[in-house]
């Protein structure tokens, strides 16, 4: 198909819009029988399929020959989307996508290998980290081939309105269970906090050492009035800080291997010494058992893996991008995300050994609650998860402004609504979890199999035409493979966390 002057208003102008760059590629395969002008829709006969909302505020600059003619729609789209301008440099995007996947399983990694052994545990964490790189792999590709650069928008390439609501309820329900799980921290290590500056007594019954009744207050306090603002402003450079303080988390369990003797001495009126007998367990390399527990190790690697709503975004933002360059780009933050989870669950589970909780961090206060040093790594973590809990959910906001009430024009009464249904649904969610474990377990068995695996596979398989990968080809059989182990990872995960929780077999660990 050709786009010239003499068929289209082009206004003589070598300037077209960026959006338009998505409907120029639409034009391709599925929509060929639609012509896209400036701000514009002409259908053909195939308009259901390409319901597309043009904007015309931003530009790329796509080379024309003397008559202003396209002389091939694929290569002209295709240039157009990765010729946007980007400005953030590959060292950046690195830290980017490295805040995005970094979050508060990291915290529960300890626990997983205190379940499985250290062999099985590394097998697993390389596993989903080399499986994470290959679905980011799909989701470029499928997002070269359309010009899309939004996860739900891959959905509804896809699949249309179904596709788009499924990516939209996954990562919804991720970013639900890790604004949980934030909570969730801020419920078991503020009455430590607060403990620690009070020197009360561990086991005394006050009002102000209740994790419910904190998490209630920082809830109405903090984040309620920064989740009501428009903007974010000034919270996005936390996700700097956020990094920051995982690392400082990650210093602070290191030093502390070489500090804490085993069998420890728990901080109680008697100086109780724990039984040695855990200490030798599980040190050999690669003691691989099976109990209940090792259920959740799946899910809570793939809860910290979760990266992949954000990865076009990044992309979109990055210095000269390219599908190689933006997988350079992912790879490294893997990698780096990977030696800092291993080490983190490595330092911290030869800690404590059999005794390690399901939250880390939270098991350094049956030592010494009053330790300056893991005070201090409380507070930094505990300011981190409390300023990321409104970053968080003004996406999901946004999700559910996208899937119910699209149509509609901004009104600060459902705006401030759907913020207090949220938390308050999350407060509830948070008050009555025994204990971290099942947030990192369902959600990590549920919505990150979508979006890691299922998703990207199924996406790849629909989006990329069949004339450039036939449906037998090795790509989409290994795609289909992909999805299929996704699926299984789902399915056997939540059958086997069913199973511990109808039991009663699970570990109340970190008790609260």
């Amino acid at each position: 198909m050709y786009l010239n002057s003499n068929t289209t208003p082009w206004l003589c102008s070598k300037w077209v819009p960026y959006s338009l760059c998505s409907a120029l590629l639409l034009t391709i395969g599925v929509c060929s029988k639609e012509v896209y002008y400036i701000g514009n829709r002409v259908p053909l006969g195939m308009h259901t399929l390409c319901d597309w909302n043009l904007v015309t505020h931003s530009a790329c600059h796509v080379p024309l020959d003397k008559n202003h003619e396209f002389k091939n729609v694929r290569t002209a789209a295709i240039f157009c989307f990765t010729s946007f301008e980007g400005k953030t440099s590959f060292g950046m995007s690195v830290f980017n996508l490295g805040n995005a996947i970094m979050g508060s399983g990291i915290l529960g990694l300890a626990y997983a290998m205190a379940n499985t052994g250290i062999l099985l545990f590394l097998f697993l964490l390389t596993a989903v980290a080399a499986l994470s790189s290959y679905s980011i792999h799909l989701l470029l590709k499928s997002s070269g081939i359309v010009g899309i650069r939004a996860y739900e928008q891959l959905g509804y390439r896809a699949f249309g309105t179904t596709g788009k609501m499924a990516a939209g309820i996954a990562i919804t329900l991720q970013n639900i269970g890790a604004m949980s799980s934030y909570l969730y921290i801020v419920k078991s290590e503020f009455p430590l906090v607060i403990q620690a500056f009070s020197r009360a007594d561990p086991t005394a019954d006050l009002w102000y050492l209740n994790g419910n009744y904190l998490v209630i207050m920082v809830s109405i306090s903090v984040i309620l009035p920064l989740a009501l603002m428009k903007q974010l402003g000034y919270l996005g450079y936390t996700s700097g800080f956020s990094l920051s303080c995982m690392v400082f988390f990650l210093s602070a369990v290191i030093y502390k291997k070489f500090q804490i003797p085993c069998p420890f001495e728990e901080f109680s009126a008697a100086n109780h010494t724990v039984d040695d007998s855990h200490c030798g367990a599980k040190i050999s390399l690669g003691v691989c058992v099976f109990p209940s527990q090792t259920a959740y190790t799946i899910p809570i690697l793939a809860f910290a893996f979760v990266c992949h709503p954000e990865v076009l975004p990044i992309y979109t933002e990055l210095r000269n991008p390219s599908q190689r360059r933006m997988q350079h780009v992912s790879n490294l933050s893997i990698l780096v995300m990977y030696t800092m989870y291993f080490l983190a669950a490595l330092f911290g589970y030869l800690t404590f050994y059999g005794k390690t909780e399901p939250e880390l961090l939270h098991t350094y206060s049956r030592i010494d609650p009053y330790d300056t040093l893991i005070l201090c790594v409380r507070l930094a973590v505990l300011t981190a998860v409390t300023l990321t809990v409104p970053i968080v959910l003004f996406p999901v906001r946004s999700a559910l402004n996208q899937m119910f009430f699209s149509s509609k024009s901004f009104n600060w009464l459902r705006h401030v609504a759907i913020a207090i249904t949220l938390l308050s649904l999350i407060n509830i969610l948070v008050i009555f979890a025994p204990n971290i474990l099942g947030i990192f377990g369902i959600i990590g068995a549920t919505s990150a199999p979508c979006l890691i695996f299922i998703f990207p596979a199924v996406f790849y398989i629909r989006i990329v035409p069949k004339e450039q990968e036939p449906m037998f080809s090795t790509p989409k059989i290994l795609a289909a493979c992909f999805a299929g182990l996704g699926v299984a990872f789902m399915t056997m995960s939540l059958s086997f966390i069913i199973i511990d929780w109808t039991t009663g077999s699970s570990n109340s660990g970190g008790g609260h």
